[in-house]
C-alpha cells in the first residue's frame, strides 16, 4: 500500500501539539518511531527505555528521535505517530508492539498489553498512522 503521509518521517507526530511526551535514557540503542518499552527508574534520574519486543508489557511510547546508550530522548505516550506495522493491519483495530518495535494487531491473549489503534489500514512493512496511548 502506498504511503498516505509521505510528508512524515517514521516516528512523527501528525499534530505535534496535541502529543504527550516525557524524556528518557536509552539503555540502549533506539531507532526513532519504534515503540519502547520501560527498563529502569533509579532515584533521581529519569526512567530508561530500549526498544520493545513482541507483545511486551511495559511499553512507553513512541522513540521521537533515534539515540545510543545514554542518550536522552523524547518519547510520546500519547498522540498519533508514524509507526512501522509487521503483518497486515486492518484499520480501525486495537495494536500492540511487535518485535523490533513495530505495531502488530492485537492476538489472543494479548488484550491487557494494547498500546493503541490503528489509524489506516497496514500491509506487511508498510509505514502509517496509530494512536498510540501506552
Amino acid at each position: 500500500m502506498a504511503d498516505l503521509y509521505p510528508a512524515l518521517a517514521l516516528g512523527d507526530a501528525l499534530d505535534p501539539a496535541q502529543v504527550k511526551t516525557i524524556n528518557a535514557k536509552c539503555e540502549s540503542a533506539v531507532t526513532k518511531g519504534q515503540l519502547v518499552i520501560f527498563n529502569t527508574h533509579t532515584a533521581g534520574e529519569i526512567p530508561s527505555v530500549s526498544t520493545a519486543g513482541a507483545a511486551a508489557t511495559n511499553v512507553l511510547g513512541v522513540a521521537l528521535k533515534s539515540g545510543s546508550a545514554g542518550d536522552i530522548i523524547p518519547v510520546g505516550w500519547i498522540g498519533v505517530f508514524k509507526v512501522k506495522a509487521s503483518g497486515a493491519i486492518t484499520g480501525g483495530v486495537l495494536i500492540v508492539s511487535g518485535a523490533a518495535g513495530v505495531i502488530v494487531t492485537v492476538g489472543a491473549n494479548t488484550f491487557e498489553k494494547v498500546v493503541g489503534r490503528a489509524l489506516q489500514t497496514f500491509a506487511d512493512g508498510d509505514e502509517g498512522l496509530a494512536f498510540i496511548y501506552a
